[in-house]
């Protein structure tokens, strides 16, 4: 038995005829017929009995409509509660970022939504391959991913919005020769040390890039993933790096130059399950991430030689 075939029975029961309840629920009464079959065959005594033309309802077909109008009554308090869960513009959203995405948009998004009434935000990092992002949605409400311009897009059991498409650039000591050109090419930066990140991280496919370009292997020196560690093994000497140009702060001894001859940029995007921007305090938080992402784009386009 479902809803629908009780609800049936109890319009029986009140309206007396099949063809009173079809009218009043919008069908025909082949389609109440049929329901009320269906019905029967779920319940080992008769629900229903005819007198004259009338079909009318037995003693065990008052009892089950009864309780049908307990049923339908918990099914409205249900919808309601989730209507209410869903609208709420105050309810917890769950986020997690990899690393300089987090340490970009976390602090903007912490302000944004420090207003009472706002969502409140349970904040996550999650440092993993490219294809194991997809896989955090079922964890979390938000997950802010990347992958590289050139890379297939997400799979479709995810819905990705796009934040930035952010430049990735060279960053180098402020005193390295290299620092007095505007752009570097793959063969002027094929023959220095390397910092990169470890295997199936996006960066990598970059570097591979650049190997091509330039006609021969890179030297990778260190393999570290956090963006803020490789902005100090840089500075130290260790050699130079990839860098995102508007999510990582600067840092005094180094400078960033964009990269000529390859596609050097990445996406960063918000993925999630379709239905979780179904609740409003989802929506509110993608709204603010959309802002923040302007926010980082704009503060910081026009100063990729800060730190000179």
């Amino acid at each position: 038995m479902d809803e629908r075939q009780l609800r049936i029975l109890r319009e029986l029961g009140e309206l007396g005829s099949v063809s009173a309840v079809a009218e009043a629920l919008l069908v025909t009464p082949s389609a109440i017929s049929q329901q009320l079959r269906l019905l029967q065959r779920s319940v080992p005594v008769p629900l229903t009995e005819r007198q004259g033309r009338r079909l009318v309802l037995t003693d065990a077909g008052q009892a089950l409509a009864g309780a049908a109008t307990e049923v339908e009554a918990a099914l409205a308090r249900a919808r309601g509660a989730v209507e209410g869960f869903l609208g709420r513009p105050d309810g917890e959203v769950s986020v997690a970022a990899f690393h300089s995405a987090g340490a970009a948009f976390f602090p903007p998004l912490l302000r944004a939504l420090a207003a009472p009434g706002m969502p409140r935000v349970a904040l996550a990092d999650e440092d993993v391959p490219q294809e194991d992002f997809p896989r955090l949605t079922r964890e979390y409400d938000l997950v802010l991913a990347h992958r590289l311009d050139h890379t297939p897009p997400w799979p479709r059991t995810v819905t990705a919005t796009t934040l930035l498409r952010e430049p990735l650039d060279v960053a180098m000591p402020a005193g390295h020769p290299l620092a007095a050109k505007r752009r570097v090419t793959p063969k002027d930066v094929a023959d220095e040390p390397w910092i990169t990140v470890h295997d199936g991280f996006p960066v990598l496919a970059t570097i591979e890039a650049i190997a091509a370009a330039a006609g021969r292997r890179l030297h990778l020196a260190h393999r570290i993933n956090e963006f803020a560690v490789v902005a100090e093994a840089v500075a130290a000497g260790g050699g130079i790096a990839l860098m995102p140009r508007w999510t990582m702060r600067r840092h005094p001894d180094l400078v960033l130059r964009p990269l000529t001859g390859v596609r050097a940029r990445r996406h960063i995007d918000a993925l999630h399950r379709p239905e979780r921007t179904a609740r409003r305090a989802v929506r509110t938080v993608l709204t603010e991430l959309r802002r923040a992402a302007t926010v980082i784009q704009d503060r910081d386009d026009d100063s990729i030689d800060a730190g000179n």
